[in-house]
């Protein structure tokens, strides 16, 4: 069991709903000319975003996972990237938009699209609720971005701690009270 903490209100429910109405908005106008975007989550983080966003898309929409891993229960990435659980579906030559929840390091992204992008998909493009530009190790930037925070670690909206606060409908900092 992890120690005793505090989780601190960071981005409300409220938030990021109205910035998901937003972000489906563009990504609608974008994929406009679209038969139907693969939105592929990367679980477990993504799937509170990957639900809200798909229902807000304004687009045929096929729904396919990855599970990827770089955290474990530690609170900062170990810089190793495993596939858990690869796609179900075929990506050549369709449009796809990856769900991440949150850009940190950034090699969980890079390592991911690197290896999307060499099953040929039309077009590629990602959105990550979340982006820590201040954490970045590796030069990646997501197509759309949900909130840019400051190097705190967050819990909630599907982002876990030692798989626990997935459930929070907010994004929230964790403190560890002296």
């Amino acid at each position: 069991m992890s120690r005793p903490y505090v989780i601190d209100e960071m981005i409300s429910a409220k938030a990021i709903a109205a910035r998901i109405e937003e972000l489906a908005k563009e990504i609608s106008q974008e994929y406009a000319d679209t038969e139907q975007v693969v939105v592929i989550g990367l679980l477990r983080g993504s799937f509170v975003f990957i639900a809200d966003l798909a229902r807000e898309l304004d687009l045929p929409v096929e729904v396919d996972f990855m599970e990827v891993s770089s955290y474990g229960n530690e609170m900062v990435s170990s810089r190793e990237v495993r596939i858990l659980k690869d796609l179900r579906g075929q990506i050549e030559g369709r449009d796809v938009l990856v769900v991440e929840d949150i850009v940190d390091t950034g090699y969980t992204l890079s390592h991911v699209i690197s290896l999307l992008k060499s099953r040929k998909p039309k077009r590629l493009k990602t959105i990550a609720l979340l982006d820590k530009p201040s954490r970045r190790e590796v030069d990646f930037k997501a197509d759309y971005i949900g909130f840019e925070i400051p190097d705190e670690f967050v819990v909630g909206y599907g982002i876990d701690y030692a798989q626990r606060n997935r459930n929070l409908g907010y994004i929230g900092k964790v403190r560890f009270p002296e």
